[in-house]
């Protein structure tokens, strides 16, 4: 297995906004392709972050789902929205180890 950790920084104020579109308007087409592991986001620490976590069998899946997904012609209109309440944004493959639970 691998994950996708996916942290936003979302402009002040905006977190319920973005929560509202990836449930609305993101969500229903991405988890056409991908499996979407959790969605949370910061209370306390760094404030303004939603933190998700993708899982995909391996490398050659997310490179699979991540160009069906980035040539989604549905998912262009919500991209321009998504990207207009972002500050910043990272992300971390992560290969979890025989012992985690998430394997």
């Amino acid at each position: 297995m691998l994950y996708e950790l996916r942290i936003y920084t979302v402009q002040p104020g905006k977190v319920g906004e973005l929560q509202a579109l990836f449930e609305n308007e993101g969500l229903p087409i991405i988890k056409e392709h991908s499996k979407l592991v959790g969605w949370w986001s910061t209370e306390v620490g760094p404030l303004n972050q939603v933190v998700h976590l993708w899982a995909y069998d391996n490398a050659g899946h997310r490179e699979q789902v991540r160009a069906k997904v980035g040539s989604d012609p549905r998912l262009t209109a919500y991209r321009s929205k998504v990207l207009a309440l972002l500050v910043s944004q990272s992300n971390m493959l992560l290969v979890p180890s025989n012992f985690s639970p998430l394997k």
